[in-house]
Protein backbone atom coordinates (compact mmCIF):
# COMPACT_ATOMS: atom_id res chain seq x y z
CA UNK A 1 0.00 0.00 0.00
CA UNK A 2 2.83 2.33 1.09
CA UNK A 3 4.39 1.37 -2.33
CA UNK A 4 1.32 2.52 -4.03
CA UNK A 5 0.97 5.55 -2.80
CA UNK A 6 3.92 6.81 -3.50
CA UNK A 7 3.13 5.79 -6.96
CA UNK A 8 0.46 7.67 -6.94
CA UNK A 9 2.60 10.80 -5.64
CA UNK A 10 5.16 9.99 -8.19
CA UNK A 11 2.42 10.55 -11.03
CA UNK A 12 0.69 13.72 -9.81
CA UNK A 13 4.53 14.97 -9.48
CA UNK A 14 4.78 14.42 -12.88
CA UNK A 15 1.85 15.59 -14.60
CA UNK A 16 2.41 18.83 -12.26
CA UNK A 17 6.12 19.07 -14.05
CA UNK A 18 4.99 18.47 -17.56
CA UNK A 19 1.57 20.47 -16.85
CA UNK A 20 1.19 21.99 -20.52
CA UNK A 21 2.11 18.35 -22.06
CA UNK A 22 -0.50 16.64 -19.85
CA UNK A 23 -3.72 20.10 -20.49
CA UNK A 24 -2.24 18.72 -24.50
CA UNK A 25 -3.00 15.10 -24.23
CA UNK A 26 -5.70 15.26 -22.61
CA UNK A 27 -7.09 18.33 -25.01
CA UNK A 28 -6.42 15.84 -28.14
CA UNK A 29 -7.99 12.47 -26.72
CA UNK A 30 -11.54 14.92 -25.76
CA UNK A 31 -11.46 15.77 -29.45
CA UNK A 32 -10.43 12.44 -30.36
CA UNK A 33 -13.33 11.37 -28.49
CA UNK A 34 -15.94 13.97 -29.68
CA UNK A 35 -15.23 13.30 -33.11
CA UNK A 36 -16.07 9.62 -31.85
CA UNK A 37 -19.83 11.09 -30.77
CA UNK A 38 -20.29 12.76 -33.21
CA UNK A 39 -20.21 9.55 -35.40
CA UNK A 40 -22.44 8.09 -33.04
CA UNK A 41 -25.50 11.01 -32.96
CA UNK A 42 -25.05 11.04 -37.02
CA UNK A 43 -25.87 7.23 -36.93
CA UNK A 44 -28.75 7.91 -34.10
CA UNK A 45 -29.84 10.28 -36.14
CA UNK A 46 -29.58 8.87 -39.27
CA UNK A 47 -31.39 5.55 -37.86
CA UNK A 48 -34.52 7.57 -37.11
CA UNK A 49 -34.90 9.40 -40.43
CA UNK A 50 -34.65 6.42 -42.35
CA UNK A 51 -37.75 4.66 -39.90
CA UNK A 52 -39.34 7.83 -39.92
CA UNK A 53 -39.37 7.75 -43.81
CA UNK A 54 -40.26 4.25 -43.68
CA UNK A 55 -43.26 4.50 -40.97
CA UNK A 56 -44.70 7.30 -43.63
CA UNK A 57 -44.38 4.12 -46.24
CA UNK A 58 -48.11 2.66 -47.33
CA UNK A 59 -49.63 1.51 -50.10
CA UNK A 60 -53.24 2.58 -50.80
CA UNK A 61 -55.93 0.43 -52.38
CA UNK A 62 -59.05 2.57 -53.92
CA UNK A 63 -62.22 0.36 -54.17
CA UNK A 64 -64.72 1.13 -56.38
CA UNK A 65 -67.67 3.16 -55.11
CA UNK A 66 -70.02 0.31 -56.27
CA UNK A 67 -68.33 -2.28 -54.77
CA UNK A 68 -70.00 -4.90 -52.21
CA UNK A 69 -68.83 -4.97 -49.07
CA UNK A 70 -68.52 -8.99 -49.80
CA UNK A 71 -65.56 -7.95 -52.38
CA UNK A 72 -64.18 -5.88 -49.99
CA UNK A 73 -63.78 -8.21 -47.83
CA UNK A 74 -62.70 -10.92 -50.04
CA UNK A 75 -59.70 -8.19 -51.06
CA UNK A 76 -58.78 -7.69 -47.91
CA UNK A 77 -58.68 -11.45 -46.47
CA UNK A 78 -56.35 -11.99 -49.65
CA UNK A 79 -54.13 -8.54 -49.01
CA UNK A 80 -54.09 -10.27 -44.97
CA UNK A 81 -52.90 -13.40 -46.23
CA UNK A 82 -49.48 -12.40 -46.85
CA UNK A 83 -46.85 -13.01 -44.22
CA UNK A 84 -45.40 -9.26 -45.01
CA UNK A 85 -47.87 -7.05 -44.64
CA UNK A 86 -48.06 -6.30 -41.00
CA UNK A 87 -51.11 -3.66 -40.75
CA UNK A 88 -54.33 -3.23 -42.62
CA UNK A 89 -56.52 -0.66 -42.51
CA UNK A 90 -60.10 -0.13 -43.93
CA UNK A 91 -61.48 3.77 -44.38
CA UNK A 92 -65.13 3.72 -45.18
CA UNK A 93 -66.81 5.55 -47.85
CA UNK A 94 -67.84 7.98 -45.65
CA UNK A 95 -64.24 8.52 -43.59
CA UNK A 96 -62.92 8.54 -46.95
CA UNK A 97 -65.19 11.63 -47.69
CA UNK A 98 -64.64 13.58 -44.45
CA UNK A 99 -60.67 12.78 -44.96
CA UNK A 100 -61.14 14.55 -48.28
CA UNK A 101 -63.35 17.50 -47.09
CA UNK A 102 -60.90 18.41 -44.15
CA UNK A 103 -57.74 18.08 -46.58
CA UNK A 104 -59.57 20.50 -48.62
CA UNK A 105 -60.77 22.40 -46.28
CA UNK A 106 -59.65 25.68 -48.40
CA UNK A 107 -61.30 25.12 -51.33
CA UNK A 108 -64.71 25.82 -51.64
CA UNK A 109 -64.72 25.27 -55.58
CA UNK A 110 -63.99 21.56 -54.47
CA UNK A 111 -66.52 21.34 -51.49
CA UNK A 112 -68.94 23.11 -53.91
CA UNK A 113 -68.53 20.30 -56.37
CA UNK A 114 -69.00 17.66 -53.82
CA UNK A 115 -72.56 19.47 -52.77
CA UNK A 116 -73.69 19.76 -55.87
CA UNK A 117 -73.78 15.69 -55.92
CA UNK A 118 -76.63 13.60 -55.24
CA UNK A 119 -74.08 10.71 -53.33
CA UNK A 120 -70.71 9.98 -52.13
CA UNK A 121 -68.39 9.50 -55.29
CA UNK A 122 -65.72 8.34 -53.69
CA UNK A 123 -65.43 4.95 -52.84
CA UNK A 124 -63.67 2.83 -49.49
CA UNK A 125 -60.05 2.42 -49.10
CA UNK A 126 -57.54 0.02 -47.48
CA UNK A 127 -54.27 1.23 -46.46
CA UNK A 128 -51.38 -1.77 -46.32
CA UNK A 129 -48.59 -1.73 -44.17
CA UNK A 130 -45.74 -4.37 -44.49
CA UNK A 131 -42.12 -5.43 -43.01
CA UNK A 132 -39.66 -3.61 -45.29
CA UNK A 133 -40.63 -0.97 -48.43
CA UNK A 134 -39.39 -3.74 -50.39
CA UNK A 135 -42.18 -5.62 -49.88
CA UNK A 136 -44.73 -3.48 -51.53
CA UNK A 137 -44.08 -3.68 -54.99
CA UNK A 138 -44.82 -7.36 -54.89
CA UNK A 139 -48.13 -6.70 -53.12
CA UNK A 140 -49.06 -4.31 -56.13
CA UNK A 141 -47.98 -6.81 -58.30
CA UNK A 142 -50.22 -9.74 -56.37
CA UNK A 143 -53.17 -7.56 -56.67
CA UNK A 144 -53.01 -6.86 -60.42
CA UNK A 145 -55.38 -10.04 -61.31
CA UNK A 146 -58.63 -9.85 -63.35
CA UNK A 147 -60.68 -11.09 -60.53
CA UNK A 148 -60.17 -7.79 -59.20
CA UNK A 149 -60.45 -5.33 -62.33
CA UNK A 150 -63.99 -4.39 -61.23
CA UNK A 151 -63.28 -3.88 -57.91
CA UNK A 152 -59.92 -2.27 -57.31
CA UNK A 153 -60.04 1.28 -58.46
CA UNK A 154 -56.65 2.47 -58.38
CA UNK A 155 -53.65 2.02 -56.18
CA UNK A 156 -51.05 4.19 -54.89
CA UNK A 157 -47.30 3.52 -53.83
CA UNK A 158 -45.59 6.41 -52.19
CA UNK A 159 -41.80 5.14 -53.59
CA UNK A 160 -39.62 6.69 -51.12
CA UNK A 161 -36.76 4.45 -51.65
CA UNK A 162 -35.02 7.18 -53.21
CA UNK A 163 -34.86 9.35 -50.19
CA UNK A 164 -33.54 6.76 -47.88
CA UNK A 165 -30.80 6.54 -50.58
CA UNK A 166 -30.25 9.63 -50.57
CA UNK A 167 -29.48 9.44 -46.74
CA UNK A 168 -27.73 6.29 -46.43
CA UNK A 169 -25.33 7.98 -49.06
CA UNK A 170 -24.84 11.35 -47.50
CA UNK A 171 -24.53 9.15 -44.26
CA UNK A 172 -21.86 6.64 -45.36
CA UNK A 173 -20.00 10.45 -46.51
CA UNK A 174 -19.68 11.98 -43.19
CA UNK A 175 -19.51 8.38 -41.45
CA UNK A 176 -16.24 8.18 -43.07
CA UNK A 177 -15.09 11.25 -43.09
CA UNK A 178 -15.92 11.40 -39.08
CA UNK A 179 -14.13 7.87 -38.76
CA UNK A 180 -10.47 9.23 -40.80
CA UNK A 181 -11.26 12.20 -38.30
CA UNK A 182 -11.53 10.39 -35.39
CA UNK A 183 -8.19 7.86 -36.91
CA UNK A 184 -6.21 11.19 -37.20
CA UNK A 185 -6.88 12.32 -33.54
CA UNK A 186 -5.97 9.18 -32.55
CA UNK A 187 -2.88 8.74 -33.83
CA UNK A 188 -2.03 12.36 -32.81
CA UNK A 189 -3.40 11.40 -28.75
CA UNK A 190 -0.70 8.38 -29.25
CA UNK A 191 2.36 10.27 -30.61
CA UNK A 192 1.33 13.24 -27.91
CA UNK A 193 1.23 10.93 -25.07
CA UNK A 194 4.29 8.38 -26.38
CA UNK A 195 6.26 11.97 -26.48
CA UNK A 196 5.06 13.67 -23.03
CA UNK A 197 6.54 10.20 -21.04
CA UNK A 198 9.61 10.28 -23.43
CA UNK A 199 10.25 13.62 -21.95
CA UNK A 200 9.10 13.00 -18.49
CA UNK A 201 11.03 9.92 -18.35
CA UNK A 202 14.16 12.39 -20.17
CA UNK A 203 13.32 14.74 -17.02
CA UNK A 204 13.61 11.88 -14.58
CA UNK A 205 16.39 10.08 -16.55
CA UNK A 206 18.93 10.19 -13.50
CA UNK A 207 15.84 9.43 -10.59
CA UNK A 208 14.86 6.22 -12.53
CA UNK A 209 18.45 4.82 -12.30
CA UNK A 210 18.70 6.01 -8.83
CA UNK A 211 15.37 3.24 -8.66
CA UNK A 212 16.77 0.85 -10.38
CA UNK A 213 19.91 0.70 -8.68
CA UNK A 214 18.57 0.76 -4.98
CA UNK A 215 16.45 -2.26 -6.51
CA UNK A 216 13.10 -0.81 -7.76
CA UNK A 217 10.88 -2.94 -10.06
CA UNK A 218 10.51 -2.23 -13.49
CA UNK A 219 6.89 -2.42 -11.89
CA UNK A 220 7.52 0.27 -9.68
CA UNK A 221 9.10 2.67 -12.69
CA UNK A 222 6.44 2.07 -14.66
CA UNK A 223 3.66 2.59 -11.91
CA UNK A 224 3.21 6.39 -11.93
CA UNK A 225 3.12 6.89 -15.45
CA UNK A 226 0.24 4.11 -16.28
CA UNK A 227 -1.48 6.24 -13.76
CA UNK A 228 -1.07 9.37 -15.23
CA UNK A 229 -2.37 7.21 -18.15
CA UNK A 230 -5.56 6.29 -15.99
CA UNK A 231 -5.77 9.89 -15.12
CA UNK A 232 -5.74 10.95 -18.41
CA UNK A 233 -8.42 8.85 -18.99
CA UNK A 234 -10.83 9.89 -16.99
CA UNK A 235 -10.63 13.34 -16.85
CA UNK A 236 -10.51 13.33 -21.14
CA UNK A 237 -13.70 10.92 -20.99
CA UNK A 238 -15.52 12.83 -18.20
CA UNK A 239 -14.98 16.28 -19.66
CA UNK A 240 -15.98 14.69 -23.29
CA UNK A 241 -19.35 13.04 -21.74
CA UNK A 242 -20.08 16.42 -20.52
CA UNK A 243 -19.42 18.42 -23.29
CA UNK A 244 -21.56 16.23 -25.34
CA UNK A 245 -24.43 15.95 -22.63
CA UNK A 246 -24.73 19.72 -23.43
CA UNK A 247 -24.30 19.78 -26.72
CA UNK A 248 -27.08 17.31 -27.95
CA UNK A 249 -29.19 19.10 -24.87
CA UNK A 250 -28.69 22.24 -27.25
CA UNK A 251 -29.89 20.78 -29.95
CA UNK A 252 -32.24 18.50 -29.00
CA UNK A 253 -35.49 21.01 -29.36
CA UNK A 254 -34.40 21.03 -33.02
CA UNK A 255 -34.59 17.16 -33.05
CA UNK A 256 -37.46 17.27 -31.08
CA UNK A 257 -39.20 19.19 -33.61
CA UNK A 258 -38.15 17.20 -36.81
CA UNK A 259 -38.72 14.06 -35.48
CA UNK A 260 -41.61 14.99 -32.67
CA UNK A 261 -39.81 13.44 -29.85
CA UNK A 262 -38.84 15.32 -27.02
CA UNK A 263 -35.03 14.97 -25.75
CA UNK A 264 -34.69 12.17 -28.32
CA UNK A 265 -30.55 12.57 -28.43
CA UNK A 266 -30.50 12.93 -24.87
CA UNK A 267 -32.78 9.73 -23.37
CA UNK A 268 -30.67 7.97 -25.98
CA UNK A 269 -27.38 8.90 -24.72
CA UNK A 270 -28.68 8.71 -20.43
CA UNK A 271 -30.12 5.34 -21.75
CA UNK A 272 -26.95 3.74 -23.08
CA UNK A 273 -24.49 6.08 -20.93
CA UNK A 274 -22.98 2.93 -19.09
CA UNK A 275 -21.74 1.09 -22.69
CA UNK A 276 -20.97 4.35 -24.16
CA UNK A 277 -19.26 5.56 -21.21
CA UNK A 278 -17.29 1.98 -20.77
CA UNK A 279 -16.77 1.47 -24.47
CA UNK A 280 -14.53 4.84 -24.72
CA UNK A 281 -13.22 4.80 -21.63
CA UNK A 282 -11.37 1.59 -21.77
CA UNK A 283 -9.70 2.27 -25.47
CA UNK A 284 -8.57 5.85 -24.54
CA UNK A 285 -7.15 3.66 -21.42
CA UNK A 286 -5.79 1.02 -24.07
CA UNK A 287 -4.33 3.63 -26.01
CA UNK A 288 -2.63 5.76 -23.27
CA UNK A 289 -1.48 3.16 -21.78
CA UNK A 290 -0.03 1.49 -24.83
CA UNK A 291 1.79 4.68 -25.18
CA UNK A 292 3.49 4.75 -22.22
CA UNK A 293 4.57 0.99 -21.73
CA UNK A 294 6.23 1.67 -24.89
CA UNK A 295 7.55 4.95 -24.10
CA UNK A 296 9.51 3.55 -20.93
CA UNK A 297 10.31 -0.09 -22.38
CA UNK A 298 13.96 1.14 -23.61
CA UNK A 299 14.84 2.87 -20.06
CA UNK A 300 13.90 0.22 -18.07
CA UNK A 301 17.64 -1.47 -18.52
CA UNK A 302 19.71 -0.05 -15.99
Amino acid sequence: MFSFLRIIKFALQDIGRNFGLSLMTILILILMLLSVNTLFVIQILTNQATQSIKDQIDVSIYFNADSTDEEIKEVTEYINSFPEVVEVTFYSSEQVLDDFKKTHAGNEEILASLDELDENPLGPTTVIKTRVPSDYPNIIAALNIPEYENIIESKTFTDTEVAIRKIDNITTQVERFTIALSTFFGIIAFLIIFNTIRIAIYTQRIEISIKKLVGATNWFVRGPFLVESLIFSVVSTAVTFSLVLFIISFIDPYVGVIFNKTAFLTNYYLDNIILLVGVQFGVVLLLTLFSSILAIRRHLKV
